[in-house]
């Protein structure tokens, strides 16, 4: 899974919509997350709380924002990881489609709009989960429970 450009993630991702809608059930799923890569200091390894004096008290101020990279503000706005994929498990690894692109911090307007576009017209034709069945069972249990 190597990172797209922005108009090679919006043509598979219709792909991706496509594919349920041509089998009839299928899931697809759409994350984004910050992406905070080069950071000036490695990341700390956790350590077991133990009872050695150098821990310090809950009475101590805590340590400066130097020593978390998370905590000082951005210099400069972060960029976006946007990732999709159709949600193959375990069982179908081969079909599993993963897509993933970067945006920009002065690219985040235009790239939603487009993404809301693509997702949109995707979704509009998705098959509705058909739910008949659980409202049977549930007006069952009322009609029997009453």
């Amino acid at each position: 899974m190597g990172v797209l450009t922005h108009d090679e993630f919006f043509a598979r991702l219709a792909d991706i919509f496509t594919g349920p809608k041509t089998k009839g059930h299928g899931a697809i799923f759409l994350t984004q997350k910050r992406l905070t890569y080069g950071q000036d200091q490695p990341q700390q390894q956790q350590q077991p709380p133990s009872s050695s004096p150098d821990q310090p008290s809950p009475d101590q101020p805590p340590p400066p924002a130097g020593s978390f990279p998370d905590l000082a503000p951005p210099t400069q706005p972060y960029p976006i990881l946007i990732r999709a994929t159709n949600g193959k498990g375990k069982t179908a690894r081969d079909r599993k489609v993963k897509l993933s692109t970067v945006v920009q911090p002065d690219e985040i307007e235009a790239f939603f709009a487009r993404y809301a576009e693509v997702c949109k017209s995707g979704m509009a034709a998705l098959k509705p989960r058909d739910r008949t069945k659980r409202k049977a069972k549930a007006k069952k249990k009322k009609a029997g429970g009453a």
